[in-house]
């Protein structure tokens, strides 16, 4: 998990949450849980004191800075993210010991070794990477229910909403919500249109990799994409403004009307967006 360069105040429960992380969740219905996952989840909603965000990253953070180091941590949350849509409970597991090992592997490809070495010692890694690999054996099928950007959000997240499902509330978040068969609905139509047209296959391999994600979990499941903490390090009136995904859209349209260059200036100025707020990630 890569830190903000701004330090961390864990023991104010009103923090912004840092890392200025995005993250993109699946909340399937407690129907899709097998037993004795279900009645767990049945439970742990009726008590009403399902942790927020913040929560999540502070536990998430005090487990990675024990002595000596672990890089990923020791247990396996037994908590999640709740919501009720249309009388149906939706669970969206934390899963974070899993998560910490996946975001092991990225950190590994983007990093320099002596950066990698300096936040986290070779043995750690290793044996971190030991310990996903006999737990991987154990749990072939596993996947998160939780994806995370850091300084960004990935533009073919995009693509599963739409303008209208943009919920925003200043200073404390900005989401969108849909039904996972309009998500699907939307990731293949847009598949379809990029695959015909040419200087689009980075985002459609993209598509295909979070479209065989999205395929793991019940029909019935709700998508989430949310701002997270990327609300707290953006100014308000770019946050007002960003219409995302309904320019993402916008695009798509424009390719598949047969517009070309008008889709390529609507992704281009989307990725220059992104990638100016993504590059703050270097900055010291």
């Amino acid at each position: 998990m890569t830190e903000s360069p701004e330090p961390l105040l864990p023991s104010a429960r009103s923090a912004p949450a840092v890392p200025y992380a995005s993250y993109l969740r699946v909340y399937e219905p407690l129907a899709a849980y097998p037993e004795p996952e279900r009645t767990h989840w049945a439970a742990y909603a009726r008590r009403g004191t399902a942790p927020t965000a913040q929560d999540e990253l502070r536990r998430s953070l005090a487990e990675l800075v024990r002595v000596p180091l672990v890089g990923v941590p020791a247990h396996e949350s037994a908590d999640a993210f709740t919501a009720e849509v249309d009388g149906v409970l939706l669970v969206c597991p934390w899963r974070t010991r899993l998560r910490g090992w996946l975001a092991l592997e990225e950190l590994v490809e983007q990093f320099p070794l002596p950066v990698l070495d300096a936040a986290l010692p070779p043995s750690a890694r290793r044996r971190a990477a030991e310990e996903y690999e006999r737990w991987r054996e154990r749990n072939p099928d596993a996947r998160p229910w939780i994806r995370t950007g850091v300084w960004q959000i990935p533009l073919r997240w995009f693509v599963l909403v739409a303008d209208e499902e943009r919920e925003y509330v200043q200073g404390e978040r900005l989401r969108y919500r849909t039904p996972m068969v309009q998500a699907r609905r939307r990731l293949a139509r847009a598949l379809r249109t990029l695959r015909a047209a040419e200087g689009y296959g980075m985002l459609a391999e993209g598509l295909v990799e979070v479209g065989s994600w999205l395929e793991e979990f019940h029909p019935r499941s709700m998508v989430e994409l949310d701002y997270g903490g990327l609300v707290h390090a953006l100014p308000a009136e770019r946050l007002a403004a960003d219409r995302s995904a309904g320019d993402l859209a916008a695009g798509i349209e424009a390719l598949r009307a047969g517009d070309t260059e008008g889709a390529a200036e609507a992704y281009r100025g989307l990725a220059e967006r992104w990638r100016a707020v993504r590059e703050r990630l270097f900055a010291n």
